[in-house]
């Protein structure tokens, strides 16, 4: 079947070679194919719903984010080109094919590996500089998003919370940190990308080559995509480079001003840190229930529930900081 959609989407394609399911994505599918085109193979990708049809409540959709990449290349995001959104006749489910484009997207590598020293440099400048380019998309030009400003994830993380029935005295905690200083919201709201993170970018020895995964975009506080980039547990052991383990938050905002995005307070950027902290905390202490209810009982999933340690050590030395 994909090779019956890559030869009406791909001009002169002849079929396809190499299909192969990439590691990695906790939520969608990703494969790695290349269309036979002539005597030369085009590399592609595959990123599609788990079974081609099952959605995550609070995703975007497949299919817009398709357009949002689109959109996110033609405001001067580094994206790869989308050659084609998966429609019902092809028998595929929700998904779209795309442009391969080489390079890095393990977080640990990106921080610690000598390759990358001279781009690691700049980087947290240029992330913010992307950033600025994001959330100035006008919104006339958006699909319809979800709306959710700071109140809005406030409660919907609590709700999560809530539901899960390990009390964690640490995450009580910072949600009343939060609860106490949840900031107004931008008005309008901006496109906000939702996991702008070390690990959902492609890096090469030139820097920065593509924005992943846009799942989570919705309408909402720039600030939130400041934050989660700066959150523990994507610097990957580098604890003294707040941004993905590679830069820092003055770097960060410095690119992002100079961008457009405008002046942010580094207040505005640990409220929306430490909502990062937690959120991540609280998925991972669901996946410790998803593990022992054996509805996912893999290696993955309990290493992943563990780090729910992690985040509580992160938040009281955020909300908590020595002295």
């Amino acid at each position: 079947m994909l090779a019956a959609v890559v030869r009406r989407a791909v001009a002169g394609a002849g079929g396809i070679a190499n299909l192969r399911r990439l590691t990695g994505g906790a939520t969608q599918e990703t494969w790695a194919f290349d269309a036979v085109v002539a005597d030369r193979a085009m590399p592609l990708i595959l990123r599609r719903a788990p079974g081609g049809n099952r959605l995550h409540e609070q995703a975007a959709g497949l299919e817009t984010e398709a357009l949002l990449i689109g959109l996110a290349r033609q405001a001067g995001v580094p994206e790869p080109r989308i050659l084609h959104v998966l429609e019902p006749q092809d028998g595929l489910g929700h998904g779209f094919i795309s442009e391969c484009i080489e390079g890095e997207t393990l977080g640990r590598k990106i921080a610690r590996d000598d390759r990358f020293a001279g781009v690691r440099k700049t980087l947290a400048h240029r992330c913010g500089a992307v950033l600025a380019a994001i959330h100035n998309i006008p919104a006339a030009s958006l699909p319809p998003l979800r709306r959710a400003g700071a109140r809005t994830r406030f409660e919907e993380l609590h709700r999560r919370y809530r539901a899960d029935t390990v009390p964690r005295p640490v995450f009580a905690l910072a949600f009343e940190w939060l609860r106490e200083r949840i900031p107004p919201d931008p008005r309008p709201l901006k496109l906000v990308h939702g996991d702008f993170r070390n690990g959902n970018l492609i890096i090469g020895p030139d820097g920065l080559r593509a924005v992943l995964d846009w799942e989570l975009a919705h309408l909402g506080d720039p600030g939130e995509d400041l934050g989660w980039i700066c959150v523990g547990s994507w610097r990957f052991g580098e604890t003294d480079k707040p941004v993905g383990g590679f830069g820092q938050r003055e770097d960060l905002l410095q690119g992002y001003a100079a961008a457009g995005g405008g002046q942010v307070e580094l207040s505005h950027v640990l409220f929306w840190e430490v909502f990062g902290s937690l959120s991540w905390g609280v998925s991972c202490s669901a996946m410790t229930a998803a593990f022992r209810s054996g509805v996912d009982s893999s290696i993955e999933r309990a290493m992943i529930a563990r780090r729910a340690s992690e985040c509580e050590i992160d938040l009281l030395e955020l909300i908590l900081p020595k002295g």
